[in-house]
């Protein structure tokens, strides 16, 4: 079954939460999105994909994006058929906790009030950028996600860049709020993470053991 769903003009994350309607209600072998914002097309495209489509993408004259999914048909073995024990287990350092860090603010607690000698400087941004290069050594720690003004962070120039990207590397999953990008004009600055939506973040919060928020 084929099926073209028209999503443009929809804010996130109501793009993904009608594609995800329509595969999971109906058996659709091939689905095509038309949306009109880089968010929504890297949110529907990394849905699709984890949903076992094959992704093209194209951009027609309008700029209008063009997602279309195509899944595979074939006749499942016995065993094949069987979902594995293990296959909507996540991937993390250490199975007994799944640590997930909101983080909503790109500072550390609220700015005290300075000597005018140190008025350059500024103790919550010093303090974030501590936090985050000390994350590392968080046994358990699963996801980050960046929300609000957190998305600073992930851009290009940010001084938490490298401490991020090394914990990516790590395996810690990094989530970036495609919304928040677009707000602040950032979405082509982002360089760590997945750019996710909201039913992405909602999830994560479900499979977490634990969920810790800056503010």
């Amino acid at each position: 079954m084929e099926y073209f769903l028209d999503c443009r003009g929809l804010a996130c994350p109501a793009p993904v939460l009608r594609t995800k309607e329509v595969i999971e209600g109906q058996r659709v072998t091939k689905i095509t999105v038309q949306v009109d914002n880089p968010a929504a097309r890297d949110n529907i495209s990394r849905f699709l994909s984890r949903a076992g489509y094959k992704i093209t993408l194209t951009q027609d004259k309008e700029g209008d994006f063009i997602i279309t999914g195509e899944k595979e048909v074939k006749i499942l073995s016995s065993l094949e058929s069987l979902p594995s024990e293990h296959s909507s287990c996540p991937t993390v350092k250490d199975q007994t906790e799944r640590i997930l860090i909101l983080i909503a603010t790109d500072r550390l607690g609220r700015e005290a009030e300075l000597p005018s000698s140190v008025s350059n400087y500024s103790l919550s941004e010093a303090l974030m950028r501590n936090f985050i290069a000390t994350l590392k050594e968080m046994v358990g720690l699963w996801r980050i996600v960046f929300l609000n003004a957190g998305v600073r962070l992930t851009i290009d120039g940010a001084a938490t860049l490298q401490a991020l990207e090394e914990l990516e590397r790590s395996g810690v999953g990094i989530l970036v709020c495609g919304t928040c990008l677009n707000f602040y004009n950032l979405l082509d600055r982002k360089r760590v993470g997945e750019t996710t939506n909201m039913l992405d973040i909602i999830t994560s919060m479900q499979l977490a053991t634990k969920v810790i928020t800056i503010t």
